[in-house]
Order: structure tokens, then sequence, then C-alpha cells
């Protein structure tokens, strides 16, 4: 297996550990709203990576965090009048119940930032410790000059980006790129939260509107970047194996992750490779909150009436390459629709033909569908190229059109296990419809007056058939009945 490590901007092999699993770390939601599809397309892209490489004989730890401790989740709490913690309660429950109608079921552990407050304090402390962060009077940060790498991910010119920089604004930094590790509270020093309770890690109080802990410094939460390298850390040591998420928290974010733990440990590499999904965009522009052109996962599961629109939204996301854009519109859409249909036709056949081949004598054609397996592998092997494994799908498909009546039972049975195999390891269910009773009987009265050669009258009950919602293909074996889409 090769992947692209955004670290080299090269293909590299992902070498099989000894003894232990496999590490893996995505960014989680930051929960203060609903999640949308370009969420969905980070969470599907590693969920079904995950599921190739376990099939593949790899033993994983795919381990993901929950930011509950953020700027947006305050802002959104004040917005509403809630109390922080009620809210992203709230947003966490609703991220796992989209990832369960997305069939996102590969995470071995979800792991909250509010619960290693403990882990995220010590690693601010061996921070100072060796230099690498300072407090002002409005909190703990880590000082980016004191990192001679920072910028080596997304290979940023610091010098041009520094003076217009204003990410976490304080005018007692001492460098506009410095970032928080500890944001203290404000009004934290005064007698009333002075008398509180300060031998607890556990036990968050509310400061104007925002949670905050007891720390050396004082009353205070943590930045954004500590929570995931101090969540790491706990589970996967100073080093490990991969870490993915959006192209968008390429910069500033992973780039603070790897300063702090680098820094922290003096342990190089952070993490041996890192792989980020490309943007999906709307008209061409970046899906986001702030710009109001997102769909959110729920939305778009309701809009595609009696699809089933988990298929349909993975296939979307599946169809591009991981790591290429993808301008979202109603066109791309109906594509992964019309190719999904495909498919689903297909297997139809392959049931009719199950049973004609069975039924009947056929004539022994084989195909080699080891080939095509070798084919889907290869491709996903290859920097994970879904769109190309996807293709040998279809070329099996093309290349069976006008031999599918002739196939005998055993290599109808090795191409159905074939697609719903590799379709299931995309995390695409295809469930095939079964026709109502009174289609089945109007099809078995055609067929009678077809084989009585009263082909006006059959042509009579095709009509009806149509006008019911089913359409009619004429095959070697009878009629084949399929849903109209």
């Amino acid at each position: 297996m090769r992947l692209c490590n955004t670290l080299t901007g090269k293909k590299e092999i992902l070498k099989r550990p000894k003894n232990r699993p496999l590490k893996l770390f995505v960014c989680g939601p930051t929960v203060y709203d609903y999640s949308h599809i370009g969420h969905a397309r980070t969470y599907i892209v590693f969920d079904t990576l995950v599921k190739f490489l376990r099939s593949q004989g790899y033993k994983i730890l795919y381990l993901q965090n929950i930011t509950d401790v953020d700027d947006k989740i305050i802002k959104r709490s004040r917005q509403q009048n809630k109390n922080p913690f009620s809210l992203a309660r709230f947003f966490e429950r609703e991220y796992y119940s989209d990832m369960k109608l997305l069939r996102v079921n590969s995470v071995n552990r979800y792991a909250r930032a509010s619960e290693y407050i403990k882990e995220i304090q010590q690693q601010i402390a061996v921070l100072l410790k060796k230099g690498y962060a300072y407090q002002t009077k409005n909190g703990l940060y880590f000082e980016v000059k004191k990192y001679k790498d920072y910028g080596k991910l997304s290979r940023q010119n610091l010098e041009a980006l520094r003076p217009g920089w204003r990410i976490e604004p304080d005018p007692y930094k001492k460098d506009p790129l410095d970032f928080a590790l500890w944001k203290l509270a404000k009004g934290g020093s005064t007698p009333m939260v002075r008398r509180l309770t300060r031998n607890s890690y556990k036990k968050p109080v509310i400061i104007d509107g925002e949670p905050a802990w007891w720390s050396p410094w004082g009353w205070g939460r943590p930045g954004w970047h500590i929570e995931d390298t101090a969540i790491t850390q706990k589970f996967f040591g100073p080093q490990y194996d991969l870490h993915g998420a959006g192209v968008d928290l390429k910069f500033p974010h992973h780039e603070s992750e790897i300063a702090q733990q680098e820094s922290a440990s003096g342990k190089k590499p952070f993490v041996k490779i890192w792989l980020h999904v490309g943007h999906l965009l709307v008209k061409n522009k970046k899906m986001s909150k702030s710009l109001g052109n997102f769909i959110t996962i729920k939305d778009f599961l309701k809009q595609f009436g009696k699809v089933d629109e988990t298929n349909l939204l993975r296939w979307i996301i599946l169809r591009q390459h991981y790591r290429s854009p993808v301008d979202y519109n109603e066109k791309i859409a109906k594509g992964a629709k019309k190719s999904l249909e495909t498919i689903q036709e297909f297997l139809e056949k392959l049931r009719m033909a199950k049973v004609a081949s069975i039924k009947y004598k056929v004539l022994s054609i084989k195909i080699d569908v080891k080939k095509y397996e070798n084919l889907f592998n290869r491709a996903m092997k290859d920097d994970f190229n879904t769109p190309k494994a996807i293709a040998t799908i279809f070329e099996l498909i093309a290349s069976l059109q006008d031999k599918i009546w002739k196939l005998p039972p055993s290599q109808v049975k090795k191409i159905e296990v074939f697609i719903t195999e590799k379709l299931k390891l995309l995390g695409i269910i295809i469930k095939l419809p079964k026709i109502p009773r009174k289609i089945m009987v109007l099809s078995a009265q055609r067929e009678n007056l077809r084989s009585n050669q009263q082909f006006i009258q059959a042509d009579h009950l095709r009509k009806k058939i149509e006008a019911l919602g089913y359409r009619v293909e004429d095959t070697t074996f009878g009629s084949l009945i399929q849903r109209k889409s």
C-alpha cells in the first residue's frame, strides 16, 4: 500500500507495524453545529480506507477526537443562551447519528477534549520547562520561532504571512504566529472564583459563559491545537503512523500539532504519513458554515426520495480521488445516481441468470474474476485510488452484458460475490427490490400470451406494467422486471 504523504509530497509505503496495530488519528468535529457534507467527505474517505486496510490484513487502532471545548462552541452557546457543555453534547449526539446513517463505523474510539485536561496541562508544563512556551496576562502561548521547522507541512512563507496574521490576537504575544496553549479565564482571579475547589481536573466551572478548569496558571481552558496532541500522546505515545483530516486543517492546526509534540518529546517525526482530503466545493467555493453555502448531512439525506441516500453520498465522494477537490452540484448527484442504478440493474440480471443457469443448460463461459479482483486491489493500493477501483467493477459489467445469460451457476455466484463484496468495502449496500405479486402475475400472463404469439395483447400488458412504475426487458429465459428509477 502506497499513500501520498503530505509532508514529503511523495507516495510512501505504508509499513505494517510488528506486534502492534497500525495507529491512525483523524481530527473529529467541533461540536457546535450540524455536520455538513464537506465533513462527510473526510469521514467517509477514512472509513473506507480503514475498511480496505482491514480487508488486507492490517490491524488498525482508529482514534478520533471530539472538540467539545472551543471558541465556536462558546460563541454559539452565548447566542442561544445555553450552557456550552449542553450545546456540545447535543451536537455530539447529532454527529454520531449522522455517522451511523452514513455507515461510518470503523472508528475504535472517540475522545472528548474535555476529558483529557490533565494530559493537556502536563504537555503544556513540559513545553514551558523546555522553553517553547511562555505566559502573558491572557494565557500561555507556544513560541513559534523556537521551533525551526514550523511551516514544513504546508510550506507556508511565514514572513509573508506574519504581518497580517490575526488568529488569537493578544497585544502581549511575542509574535503574531504564536498560538494559544491555555486561555486564562477573564475574571478568573476574582475572590468568588478563587474560593472554588482547585483540586480536580474533572470539575470545570463556567466563568463569564466560558468553561474553565483550575491549572497551575489559573482558571482557564485549553487552546485547540494542544487538545489533539495531548489525546494522541495518551493513546499512541509521542509518535504514530497515520494522521488524517481535511486539507483546510493543514495550516495552522497540523503545523501546530507537529511543533507541540516534537518540541515536547524531542522525537521526529511526530507522524510518519500525513493524509489530507480535498475540499468539497459548492459553485467553486469551499463549503463552510461561515459562507452559509453548506448542505447538512441530514438535509442531503432527505432530498433524494426513494434513492438510498447513503449509497448516493458515499458514491459521489468515492468516485473522486480523495486528494482532489469536488465541486458538488445536481449534475454530479444525478451521474452518481445513474451509475448506482446501472450496478443495481446488473445485479438484478445476475439474480435472474442464477435461476436460469440452474434451470436450463447454458454454455460454460468462464470469466477471470480474479483478474478484476487484482485490478481493484491494485488501484486501492495506489494512493487509495477509489475512482480507478470503481472503474474495474464497471469494466466487468460491460464485459458481461452480452454473455450474462450464458454463464454457468458457479460463475454467476463468483461475479455476484465480487461485486457485492467490493461495494461493501466502499460502504455501499445495494438491496435488490422485491417485485410486487401483482406485477409478477401480470408478467406471467404476458409471457403466456407471448408464447401463444398473442403479441398485441402481450404489448397491452407491457404498457400496463410500465404504467405501474416497472419496465420489462425480454431475455433468453423470460422477462426481467425492474422498477423504474
